[in-house]
């Protein structure tokens, strides 16, 4: 019998309730409502939280972030940098190992990071590792993958060499996308390398079972470094996108954790439940996106109308309770010498915003006596989302526009988005991967195209984000972004509404939870009563 194949008929077994030597009752479970169904769990292919939350249990990163949202040492031990910041040298940890059994090794990062900006991958996050020497010439086929800024010097030895000083890289390692994958396993099993039986992985746990639209089941990895310290022996965990049926769940303690719940209801969970309810302000922008391909909103005229009619000061109030603020930057507050950019409307009042909104329109051909315009807002599937969706609908109703609503499960909503689909509004929403506005102003280059939903191309804007990676001085730096932010704002091909909190039901049963802004909470890190 192969270390492998012991693996996973353990997985089976704890799963089937049948191991030997641990008694089923001894077993501590947690009961997860996700917020969604993950398209995908291939690092390689991940693009949104609802994965994340799910991957970074099965796979550890070089990095990772504590119970308090701070980055510390994962599979790697410690870190050193060079004089110029350029080239980082990683140790990886002597009990570093795969689910197999396995030693974790400086090549499997290696192949990992290559893997991701290898263009016949078409992974759609590859710009989180373009701070490696070469990685976006590599992933626009213009240099050999080999060529990649990422060298094992030994077995548990790496080398980072980037393009430039990048200092949040630590940031970017502990993402989802740098996750590192076993490379034997998807030499066997190709693109099933990621089902049951065959997936293989470094984290805290492993894959025991995938039902898709009903639930992931993960079981403790034996072989994680830490597992002595894992108070937790599984988690079954659900796509939970009905909102109302979660509270229903959770109340009834059938769920120990849920991401997302209806915010309108919060005072009524607060009574019920007290401070099982967390409400976490986050590093992140809840917008609309316009498609500037086709009419109306191929005419900023109409866009910035339809951004005008918005009252964000209602959606934030009245629909999030105040568990959302209302916003006029794309970027949000909170990053360390960044200065937002602001609409330049900001400053008026709802009323007025709405008379200029009408005389745009009529400017631009549309509304009274102009052309008709139909209009149709889609979103992911969330009850929140939806009372935005017909909020927003009866504002721009207002503007002579016949509004409808189309709504998706998140799985298929980004999916339509990142493909390209044509559609006239989109509901999105983007959470800091590292704290730098180039983070969120890179959603809107060209070049980018999965995340740059409304299809925005504008020369001089692609020119200043490329300016900024050439800038060394940090101050100035900021100032050249900023100037991005200003022109993304003008140009509106979208428009931010409200600056996003992380909305959680936990139990009190749950243990070494703390709320932190980067919404990571490892299951690792959790006990259960």
């Amino acid at each position: 019998m192969t270390v492998g194949f012991r693996a996973r008929l353990l997985a089976l077994l704890v799963v089937a309730g049948i191991g030997g030597a641990a008694p089923a009752l001894a077993e501590t479970v947690l009961h997860k409502g996700n917020g969604g169904e993950p398209q995908t769990l291939d690092p390689a292919h991940t693009s949104i939280n609802v994965e994340e939350f799910i991957l970074k249990d099965l796979f550890e990163g070089l990095t990772i972030y504590d119970a308090g949202g701070k980055i510390i040492p994962g599979a790697a031990e410690s870190w050193t940098v060079s004089p110029d910041g350029t080239v980082y040298t990683f140790k990886i940890r002597a009990g570093a190992a795969w689910s197999n059994g396995d030693p974790v090794t400086a090549d499997d990062f290696v192949y990992s990071f290559r893997r991701v900006e290898d263009p016949k991958e078409a992974a759609g996050y590859a710009n989180i590792l373009f701070p490696l020497k070469n990685a976006e010439a590599i992933n626009g086929g213009k240099a050999p993958v080999d060529t990649l800024g990422a060298k094992a010097v030994d077995a548990k030895t790496l080398e980072l060499t980037l393009e430039r000083p990048t200092p949040y890289l630590s940031q970017l390692l502990a993402h989802q996308t740098a996750l590192p994958v076993n490379k034997a396993s998807i030499d066997k099993f190709k693109a099933d390398f990621i089902k049951p039986g065959n997936m293989v992985s470094n984290g805290a746990y492993m894959l025991a079972e995938n039902v898709a639209n009903d639930h992931i089941t993960m079981v403790k990895n034996p072989h994680h470094w830490d597992a002595a310290n894992v108070k937790i022996d599984r988690i079954v965990s659900y796509p939970t996108e009905d909102q109302a049926a979660t509270q229903r769940r959770f109340l009834a303690s059938e769920l120990d954790l849920a991401y997302n719940f209806q915010a309108d209801q919060t005072a009524f969970l607060k009574e019920k439940l007290g401070d099982q309810v967390h409400i976490t302000p986050a590093t992140a922008t809840y917008y609309y996106v316009f498609d500037g391909r086709k009419p109306p909103f191929d005419d900023v005229r109409v866009r910035q109308a339809f951004s005008m009619a918005i009252d964000r000061d209602f959606l934030a109030d009245k629909i999030y309770a105040g568990a959302q603020l209302p916003t006029y930057s794309f970027v949000p507050d909170g990053i360390a010498g960044y200065t937002p950019a602001k609409l330049d409307f900001a400053d008026m009042s709802q009323l007025d915003r709405e008379d200029k909104a009408k005389a745009l329109l009529k400017e631009a051909g549309y509304g009274e006596g102009g052309k008709p315009l139909k209009v149709e807002i889609r979103y992911n599937t969330n009850e929140n989302h939806k009372k935005v969706a017909t909020a927003v609908a009866d504002m721009w109703k207002g503007l002579g526009a016949d509004v409808t609503i189309l709504n998706a499960d998140v799985k298929t909503h980004y999916a339509y988005l990142q493909e390209g689909g044509s559609f006239d509004v989109a509901r999105a929403g983007w959470v800091a991967d590292y704290a730098d506005p180039e983070n969120f102003l890179t959603l809107a280059i060209s070049s980018n195209k999965t995340f740059n939903y409304g299809h925005y191309s504008n020369p001089d804007y692609d020119a200043l984000v490329a300016k900024s990676y050439l800038e060394r001085d940090p101050a100035a730096r900021m100032k050249i972004l900023h100037d991005a932010e200003v022109m993304l704002l003008r140009d509106q091909s979208l428009t931010p509404m409200m600056n996003n909190a992380d909305l959680w039901l936990v139990s009190s049963k749950v243990k070494g939870w703390q709320d932190n802004a980067a919404n990571q909470h490892l299951t690792r890190f959790l006990s259960k009563e």
